[in-house]
């Protein structure tokens, strides 16, 4: 999955075991399995994801999925959104010490970009319920673009609970439950893809 970067990769596995966990962005539990459910997992998301485009990560946090997907997709450009200036500074240090230049840090909510900017794909994991995760992400959604949130196995149950919200945000676009990651993550990654028309 990270082929020529693995090394980057490992390094920033070593920062999440690390100041990751020293500093409460990630839980001293998760360390023996950050491969399989933190670092592969969020690679897969590559997959859904087309070359060379804007890709916006809400609520970054550690940097999952939008650190990992700028290390497998040097081709991507792509901002980390993170309210908590903790987690920015973690953010950013990584990201100098891996020497990557294809990704940069906001700090704020995505609020504060609604009408300042838009990208090709807005993610995030496990920020928020559907209906508040599509008001804070479909204003920053470009014209032909598309939402792409990480959700569990109860996804479908999720989308018709946002079943009102999904018609507020979708725009007559429906939403698509989208698995990645076969052969390579089990279980295989859920992902909702909204598309935002061109017109």
């Amino acid at each position: 999955m990270f082929a020529a970067r693995l090394p980057l990769a490992e390094r920033y596995a070593g920062w999440l075991a690390g100041a990751g966990v020293e500093r409460g962005l990630l839980g001293p539990r998760e360390v023996p399995r950050l491969w399989d459910r933190h670092l592969l997992n969020c690679a897969v998301v590559a997959e859904a994801v087309p070359a060379g485009v804007s890709l916006v990560d809400i609520g970054s946090g550690a940097g999952l999925p939008g650190l990992v997907l700028a290390l497998v997709r040097p081709d991507l450009t792509i901002t980390l959104v993170e309210p908590l200036l903790r987690r920015t500074t973690f953010l950013e240090e990584v990201i100098a010490d891996l020497g990557l230049t294809n990704v940069t840090v906001v700090r704020g909510r995505a609020e504060d970009l609604h009408g300042v900017a838009r990208f090709d794909v807005v993610t995030s994991r496990a920020v928020a319920p559907l209906p508040k995760l599509l008001a804070w992400s479909m204003p920053l959604v470009a014209p032909g673009g598309f939402f792409l949130a990480m959700k569990g196995a109860s996804v479908e149950e999720e989308l018709a609970a946002a079943e009102k919200a999904l018609r507020r945000w979708a725009r007559g676009s429906s939403a698509q439950v989208v698995t990645v990651g076969a052969g390579v993550v089990d279980p295989v990654v859920r992902l909702v893809r909204i598309d935002r028309p061109l017109v």
